[in-house]
Order: structure tokens, then sequence, then C-alpha cells
């Protein structure tokens, strides 16, 4: 019995999966077990016709190609080349497979194509050092060749796949890896990469100064956000700008954010910049929160989530937002397994100051009366309300009001700050740091401290908006490259909070 080494996505990590096969006597048959979907049922007619059109006898034998372990499901066309392998070379004792993971999908040519599932799987593998080597086609090759630590081997067809196996010199196969052309910085010895492209651009925004230097703060340290103002005084405007002055980028960050497209069934691009998500108010809780499919919470993960409308979306979903926004993760239980997401995004808000959008006009009236502004506000929690760390109320712009700042500077300050935190040796930005972190990195002198005091009792502040009052606090000194938190960065944390 020959075995070869493949895998599987089980929920949202990769499981290392062994395709087995036997030839026994008995009436001409093929059978895949071992829990195979539809699309690895299928595989049968694949493999059939990619052996046959490329002169290959198939066996006239009860052909049983088992993949184990048999209790996990399996799914992905990825199965066809490892189980074309055990029926065109069974009858080949000297082959091993054994040093090798193999993925690929045929068309009935015996041409081998790339998959959804197998940057994902590869990448997953990785991660647990489950795999060295892996043999894979030309356009699987090019993505998994931004994975550190693995060697690739690529192969256009079967015939070559077959040969591959068959001589003893592999180095014609090996594939060779490029390297990034995105812009970098070396901190402490750990690259990461940004990328200077502003499609949409702060210089289009007129007048918000406050707005802007908020935003600022909130990119720069991945704090919590909610605008609030009028329809048209520019809200989601700056909020899509967000994504182009992000924080430089890990390469670990940048394939997870690739790991998460494949999985959407969506191209993955390798482009140092941060995701954008902005669900609809009308979105399902599962369609945000996850259930059977991956949720706009975990498709975020580290990127923006967007969520305009606030007070419009579900409860239910704005109360389960509680836990991502708290622990940086999100525990989804189904049927028959538990999946614990990362959440380490930037949520950015926008609502109107009432339902007709125009109590803080200077224009128009409100329509509005004290109950109808009441119900709306409450549709906001204290406990949801309490994980925003920056509240911003923007008025009307003026005709006479000019772009001050554009992107592009934005984005250089961004990257200062972004340095300063990672050379104080911290693992996370100013806005996900833990308790212990926290009164490592964001101290305070007598003075500064004994004005939080006073602001805690005077504004009920909870300890978690204490915490986060240091955050900001921390991330507006190092915007003005200061190494001590000052009275006037710590006046500034609490102008922004929400009272």
């Amino acid at each position: 019995m020959k075995i070869i080494k493949s895998a599987t996505i089980n929920d949202i990590d990769a499981k290392e999966v062994s395709v087995e096969s036997t030839f026994t006597k008995g009436l001409p048959s093929f059978t895949i077990v071992g829990l195979a979907s539809n699309n690895i049922q299928e595989s049968k007619d694949r493999v059939k016709s990619a052996l046959l059109t490329n002169e290959f006898k198939f066996p006239p034998k009860k052909i049983t190609i088992n993949l184990s372990p048999s209790e996990i499901k399996k799914t992905g066309t990825h199965f066809d080349l490892p189980i074309a392998f055990l029926i065109s070379l069974y009858e080949e004792k000297k082959i091993d497979f054994k040093e090798f993971h193999i993925f690929g999908e045929l068309s009935l040519n015996g041409e081998i194509k790339d998959s959804s599932q197998i940057f994902p799987i590869i990448l997953s593998l990785a991660k647990q050092n489950l795999i060295k080597n892996v043999l894979v086609c030309e356009r699987s090759a090019k993505k998994i060749s931004k994975i550190p630590n693995i060697k690739i081997y690529s192969v256009r067809n079967l015939l070559e796949a077959i040969e591959f196996f068959r001589t003893n010199d592999k180095s014609r196969f090996v594939y060779e890896k490029e390297e990034s052309n995105h812009e970098k910085i070396n901190i402490n010895g750990k690259e990461f990469y940004f990328i200077k492209e502003y499609l949409h651009d702060f210089k289009d925004i007129k007048g918000q100064e406050n707005a802007k230097k908020a935003a600022l703060i909130a990119v720069a340290g991945n704090h919590n956000i909610l605008l609030e103002g009028s329809p048209g005084c520019g809200k989601s405007m700056l909020a899509k700008r967000l994504s182009f002055v992000m924080p430089p980028m890990s390469l670990h960050e940048i394939l997870d954010i690739a790991k998460l497209q494949a999985l959407d069934l969506k191209e993955p691009d390798f482009k140092p910049r941060r995701v954008w998500r902005s669900p609809h108010c009308t979105s399902s809780r599962a369609s945000i929160i996850g259930g059977t499919s991956l949720g706009e919470v975990a498709l975020a993960n580290n990127g923006i989530l967007f969520l305009d409308e606030l007070p419009h979306f579900s409860s239910a979903i704005l109360e389960a937002l509680r836990e991502p926004l708290e622990d940086y993760k999100l525990l989804v239980s189904r049927a028959n397994s538990k999946i614990l997401y990362d959440t380490k995004f930037l949520f950015v808000s926008a609502m109107n100051p009432c339902p007709c959008g125009n109590l803080l006009s200077k224009n128009n009236s409100c329509r509005c009366n004290d109950l109808e502004i009441k119900r709306y506000k409450n549709r906001l929690s204290e406990p949801f309300l309490d994980r925003i760390d920056l509240y911003i109320i923007m008025n009307e712009t003026d005709i006479n009001d000019k772009a001050t700042i554009s992107s592009k500077e934005v984005h250089e300050k961004v990257i200062s700050a972004f340095k300063l935190q990672m050379l104080r040796g911290q693992k996370e930005l100013n806005g996900k740091l833990n308790d212990e972190d926290i009164s490592k990195y964001c101290i305070l002198n007598d003075e500064s401290e004994l004005i939080l005091e006073k602001a805690t009792q005077n504004f009920n502040l909870s300890f978690r908006s204490r915490n986060k009052v240091l955050k900001v606090s921390r991330t507006i000194a190092d915007l003005a490259n200061s190494a001590n938190i000052e009275k006037a960065h710590l006046m500034e944390a609490l102008s922004y909070r929400r009272r």
C-alpha cells in the first residue's frame, strides 16, 4: 500500500490527510472512501480521463482510495493529483512519496490547476511545522512562494509530474522564490512592509480638522473610533481613506490576510495593505459574526471593519461585537466544532445625531422629538459604547474650508509612530495592549496621574475606559515624538471620551 501526504481545510485551519490506495482482485471498480465530499468523488472522472488521455492504462482491478483519518470531512479538488499518482505509478515499487506533500486539480487532458484551498492549506501546515517539501502547479507555486521555510517544486501537467518522481535529479523542478518589491522598514531585525498608493486622499476633505486628528490617532494606534454628524459632513468620506494610511504590516499579517481572501473565494493579492470590510446595516448576524462560513468580523482581521449607520444594525449584532472588540478573539460554536477567530481589526463606525440626521445641522431643522432621539441613541448600549476609544462629533463644513493635509503626510506620521511602538518592544499597537503592557508602556507622571484620577471620578470612567484613555494618550505622545506621556497628551485623550 502506498501513501501520499496531502491535507484538507477543517474550519479555518488545515488537517493533514494521508491518501492511501489498494488494488485487489475482483470486478473493476474505483471507490473513494473517508468522508469525501462531492468534489472529491467527482475526481474519479477527472483522474480517469487525465490518465487515459495521456495513454496510461487504467488498472482493471478493484481500486480503493482511502482518505485518512476517516472521521474528518474532506473537501477540495486538490486531491486529484495524489490520486492520479497512486493509480498511474501503482506498479513502480521504488517510488517513495513520503518526503512530499502533493496538491493539484487535474483537467481532463492532464493539465494541473490551482484551487482556492491550496494556499490556505499550505500556509496552515507551515505554521504547524508539518510541511517541508511541496509539489504543486506553477500558479500555486507563485502564491505559496511567499511562505517562508518550505521548498517548492512545480510541474505543469501529469506527464511532467510523473517524470518528477521517476528522475533522481529534481533540481530543475525547484521553483525559485521572488523577492518582494514593496517598500519596507527593518525594526529590531524584523521587516515590515507598506505601500504608498492613495486611491482616496485626505486632501479631498475640506475642514474637519478635529476629525482628521482623531482619525490619525485611531490609525496610528489601532483605536476604535465613532464618528457622529449630520448627513454629508464627511463621515464615510473620512473612513474610506483610512485603509490607505494604515501602519506597515509584517509578512505574517500579509499572509494571514491572503489566507482569509482565499477562504472567501477571492484571489489573494499579497499587497501590504490592510483589508477594508464594510457590511450593510441590513446584513444578518451570521454574515457579520459568522456561522457556517466566515463572517465579516473574521475577514476584517488585521484590517478595518466599518459600520455605517451604526444604530440601524440589529442589537444582536452590536452586542455580539462586544467580545471581539474587547478580547480581539471570537469563539463561534457550530454543531460539531468550535472555531476561534482572531479579530484584531480597527473598528470604525459612523452615525447620525438623530433619526432625521439634522440635529446638529446649521441649515436644516430637526424633525425629531426628544423621545425619538432618545430611542435612537439607546440602540447603542453603554457596554458597547465603552469599547469605543475615540468619539468625534463632526459639524458641517463651510464652503471656504480648505484641505490641510494629504494622505501621504498622514501615512508618514503613522509610520513614524509605528516605529516608536515597535522599538519599545511592543508586540501589538497601542490600542490592542493588554493590562500588563499598559502598566509597562503607558506610564504617567504624578501630575497626570492626579488628573486621570479626578477625571475617573467626575466622568464615572470604568476600568476599561481608564485604560483606553491611557492607550490613546500613549499614541498621542508617539505622534508628538515624545518618549513620555505628558499632561497635554492626557488632556487631549480625555477630550475624545464620550460623556
